[in-house]
């Protein structure tokens, strides 16, 4: 009974799920923020967005956005693909709308995050990207855009984020 005792104790102890430097990337962006963005005409619109870290162990950020104003409602699962050793995110919302993406950090560029959108029919990548810039710990702003035929990126929707308080 020593002899398994000491076997058990001397056998590496495994790190918990979801541990390494990598699966903190995103932990800016837990919290609840309230968002501003510019809508068609000029008027400012406003939606809220609660981020958690807790519902699956900590290795899944969990998104809840809500634009109560036009009755639209998101949400996003993201975790670290130690495979792939890249962000990946799914997102749906109640106009069908149903988005895989891929990415993480943009090297040389801190707090810096692009993600790619990916056709699920296929490997073939869409000409989209979500991107968290200007990072601090009470606001960031993101960006949805679209690549132009000459390989520049627009803006499509620009939604600045400032922390609830």
């Amino acid at each position: 009974m020593l002899v398994a005792l000491a076997l058990a104790a001397a056998a590496p102890v495994s790190p918990p799920p979801c541990s390494t430097a990598e699966y903190r990337q995103l932990d800016f962006w837990v919290g609840d923020w309230d968002a501003e963005f510019v809508l068609p005409g000029g008027k400012t619109g406003h939606a809220v967005n609660r981020i958690t870290k807790d519902e699956y162990g900590f290795c899944v950020i969990s998104e809840h956005f809500v634009q109560a104003d036009i009755d639209y409602v998101g949400a996003s699962h993201s975790t670290y693909d130690q495979y792939k050793k890249k962000w990946v995110q799914t997102w749906v919302d109640n106009g069908g709308g149903y988005i895989t993406l891929v990415g993480g950090p943009v090297e040389g560029q801190p707090y810096r995050f692009e993600l790619v959108t990916v056709d699920p029919r296929g490997p073939k990548q869409v000409h989209m990207r979500m991107i968290w810039q200007d990072v601090k710990p009470d606001s960031f702003t993101w960006r949805w855009q679209g690549q132009k035929a000459d390989g520049s990126w627009a803006d499509s929707w620009v939604i600045r984020y400032k922390r609830r308080k």
